[in-house]
């Protein structure tokens, strides 16, 4: 990793340009993904974070060894969409059902000790009815649009690229912000004294949605969708 420049880099371009920063990043409690558009000086005065400590920890990145699998930035556009795909969207198609069952059920049976899950189930319905159309829209609209767009300029793709990824910034903010209160919700999925095994799976498994989706919609927001946007204009 290069030197981080705090009034000049945007957290989603650190992690972008080097994917060990989203650890860190994470136990800062920061936002890589929905929030990847403020700089790193904004994010820490936003979480009373010392900028000091935080440039310290991602400027010694660099003594430790780069995961080649990792290099998202570096792929072409068309293996990009195909890893989402096969990777994210059929990690969250498979979860989303299960997850709409566990919350509802551990609300019903847990509710009156917890109140707090009858929020949780509520919260992770948006998020089902948000992600489902979602995901949809991208494998039959806007992924092909890309593929079609990198093979030389289509007015039709290009249209389709820029009004369909101005859409889903929006639809990841739905989800992004409806998972983080989630977390919020549960003390960061922490697993109360009196839970049973069902409670104890619906938390490990939000916890699971929750990391996969901050990586789902940064590799979006902050690799694919500028550089989908840069070749459309």
């Amino acid at each position: 990793m290069t030197k981080v420049l705090f009034d000049a880099n945007t957290v989603g371009e650190v992690v972008a340009h080097d994917f060990r920063a989203a650890s860190i990043f994470k136990n800062a409690g920061i936002d890589f993904c929905c929030g990847g558009n403020k700089s790193l000086h904004q994010a820490c005065i936003e979480k009373g974070i010392d900028a000091t400590n935080l440039e310290k920890e991602l400027n010694e990145l660099n003594q430790l060894p780069i995961n080649e699998s990792q290099r998202f930035n570096e792929w072409n556009l068309d293996f990009l969409c195909d890893y989402i795909v096969n990777t994210h969207h059929k990690f969250v198609i498979k979860t989303l059902p299960e997850l709409v069952f566990y919350t509802q059920k551990i609300a019903r049976v847990h509710g009156s000790n917890h109140p707090e899950l009858a929020e949780v189930a509520i919260l992770f319905g948006k998020i089902n009815e948000e992600l489902t159309q979602h995901l949809q829209n991208e494998e039959d609209v806007l992924f092909p649009a890309i593929k079609v767009a990198i093979k030389g300029s289509v007015p039709a793709a290009n249209k389709i690229i820029i009004s369909e990824i101005t859409r889903m910034r929006g639809e990841h903010e739905v989800a992004g912000s409806a998972i983080d209160r989630i977390s919020e919700l549960t003390q960061k999925y922490l697993v109360p004294a009196d839970a049973c095994n069902t409670y104890q799976v619906a938390l490990k498994l939000l916890e699971q949605f929750d990391n996969d989706l901050h990586i789902h919609v940064h590799l979006e927001n902050n690799i694919l969708y500028p550089k989908a946007f840069e070749l459309a204009n």
